[in-house]
């Protein structure tokens, strides 16, 4: 069996040491993914969009995700990625206290908002620190003010 890791730098090489003493193959490119509760990861896998490369890229530096139909975008100060993870799973691996879901298709990270416009019918549109606006739909409304503290 093969299993990729989502899990903290700092128990890494213990979880891998002991799964593998166990029969248990580590792949990035799995299909399971065996995720540390409680905890989220510090980097993820993922692939340039101009090369195809597969690459970890640290949380800290993406700015949004963002998901058209099985298709991840995901945006870094640095460039865009595609993520093979879907969006639901990366909310997990992520750390809720810099990272908001806004909407169905995506998730931001907080640092990252310039500007919060809001808009008719209990929306808001975000200015990214890239320039790019990204929505905040009426189903993720409430939790967008809770997470501001709006």
């Amino acid at each position: 069996m093969k299993i990729r890791l989502a899990i903290s730098d700092e128990n890494m090489d213990e979880v891998r040491s002991f799964l593998e003493s166990k029969g248990i193959e580590i792949d990035e490119e799995a299909e399971y993914i065996l995720i540390q509760n409680n905890k989220s990861v510090g980097h993820i896998s993922v692939k340039k969009v101009d090369s195809g490369d597969k690459v970890f890229i640290s949380v800290d530096d993406i700015l949004y995700i963002e998901s058209y139909g099985h298709q991840i975008e995901i945006t870094t100060k640095d460039g865009m990625y595609y993520g093979r993870d879907p969006l639901y799973q990366l909310e997990r691996l992520l750390d809720k206290r810099k990272f908001t879901r806004v909407s169905k298709s995506s998730i931001i990270a907080k640092k990252h908002v310039r500007k919060i416009n809001p808009s008719l019918a209990m929306k808001f549109i975000l200015v990214m620190s890239d320039g790019n606006r990204i929505e905040v739909t009426r189903n993720y409304y409430n939790s967008f003010k809770d997470a501001f503290n709006i």
